[in-house]
């Protein structure tokens, strides 16, 4: 499975992490950074009776599809990517930071927070303390933990970590058991994620938020991820109780990223 290899190598990349100079010059440069932007209370502020709250994703290349665009080979403009989701109405920003799997980088993510005035969260696939502290030294606002990948004990313990950094988290979860996890084991999660993505064969069905979302306390902050294309898409999500959702490919892949944004949010004239 996909999601094995990457945390195999993952586990991998951090062993050559494990100095405590690394880990000493992350936390100066964090004890010199402004605050973290609200990523939860953001996208609470920003949703719509029309549309849920966008979180829109700077990707480069996913292991199943490789580059998402040809011109990537050249140049990967994800400067340009992240200030046309600011332009056109996205609430928050998703950046891949994955090198192997995704092609993504830390430094995207740093060079983004620096010109564009959005939350962001880090895209990464967490199995370390060390990447959290990566994380907050490149100006993540929020992480993703993946109930899939990580024991209970971790789990709690990096949300632990996360809220000490002063940044957000987004649980992903893809189905029931996962979901039971996150609300029994950590009830003060503020962000529960539905992938609707299956992490074995990558495709990916909306019925899975469907599914979900009933089963979530009205407290929580709903995104549903992968899998949404379309307006209709979108007005189905609006109907399950979604909040935000959170789209990379049918963005990037689009011919104008900010029709897709009109149109997903229901603003096209």
């Amino acid at each position: 499975m996909i999601l094995d290899r990457i945390l195999e190598h993952k586990k991998a990349e951090l062993r050559h992490k494990q100095s405590r100079g690394y880990l000493a010059d992350l936390k100066s440069v964090i004890r010199d950074m402004a605050s973290p932007l609200g990523f939860a209370v953001t996208l609470d502020a920003t949703r719509t009776a029309q549309s849920p709250a966008l979180i829109a994703e700077v990707k480069k290349a996913s292991p199943s599809l490789g580059l998402l665009r040809p011109e990537f080979a050249d140049k990967f403009d994800y400067l340009g990517i992240a200030r046309t989701y600011h332009e056109h109405g996205a609430s928050a920003l998703s950046v891949l930071t994955d090198k192997e799997f995704f092609q993504g980088d830390l430094t995207y993510l740093a060079e983004i927070k620096k010109a564009v005035p959005m939350p962001a969260l880090d895209k990464e696939f967490m199995v370390g303390d060390i990447q959290f502290y990566e994380a907050r030294a490149h100006g993540a606002d929020a992480v993703l933990l993946i109930v899939a990948a990580l024991e209970k004990r971790q789990l709690i313990d990096f949300h632990a970590l996360a809220t000490e950094l002063k940044m957000d988290v987004l649980f992903e979860t893809h189905h029931e058991r996962e979901l039971d996890t996150v609300l029994e084991w950590i009830p003060t999660a503020r962000m529960i994620g539905i992938n609707n993505r299956d992490l074995k064969t990558f495709s990916t069905d909306l019925g899975v938020t469907f599914r979900l979302a009933k089963r979530i306390p009205s407290d929580k902050i709903i995104v549903s991820e992968s899998g949404i294309h379309k307006r209709e898409d979108v007005v189905q999500l609006l109907e399950a109780g979604v909040h935000a959702m959170l789209v990379g490919e049918s963005l990037i892949k689009a011919q104008s990223i900010e029709k897709q944004i009109e149109t997903l949010r229901g603003t096209a004239v």
